[in-house]
């Protein structure tokens, strides 16, 4: 199955959680002291906020999949779409390790294509070197 991604910066962590939380009329399934994840079923959307250093707003589309035989699809519609893309391989972000490259739009919107492997306790495995960043190529 195919996921919708979206992830947005925020400026107020509890605000918006209480703020999704309502909208989408569930509760987050992730919750950390500076990001929160839903994994809605209707419509299926992985939705993410994060309270990091960025500007408030959209940070990035994406499309998580269920396997690596899905993920190589996306990588190639990217690549027919004539796509610039970044290959990331397994790396970590969003409290996971995952499986994953970017492709970016006309527009210079990035869209995540990943595979997540498994949940970690950190935003990234180097809390140091991401500590002021979402995962987002620049």
């Amino acid at each position: 199955m195919k996921r919708f991604h979206v992830h947005l910066y925020v400026d107020d962590l509890n605000r918006n959680i209480a703020f999704y939380s309502s909208l989408f009329a569930a509760q987050p399934a992730r919750v950390e002291a500076d990001y929160a994840k839903w994994m809605l079923d209707d419509p299926p959307v992985n939705f993410a906020i994060s309270a990091r250093d960025g500007e408030p707003g959209l940070d990035h589309f994406g499309i998580q999949v269920d396997n690596d035989a899905d993920l190589a699809v996306l990588k190639a519609q990217a690549r027919a779409a004539e796509a610039p893309i970044l290959d990331e391989g397994q790396t970590t972000c969003c409290y996971a390790r995952s499986e994953k490259h970017w492709a970016t739009d006309p527009q210079g919107i990035a869209w995540e294509h990943f595979h997540t492997l498994e949940g970690i306790p950190t935003f990234n495995a180097s809390e140091q070197s991401a500590a002021t960043a979402c995962c987002t190529p620049k």
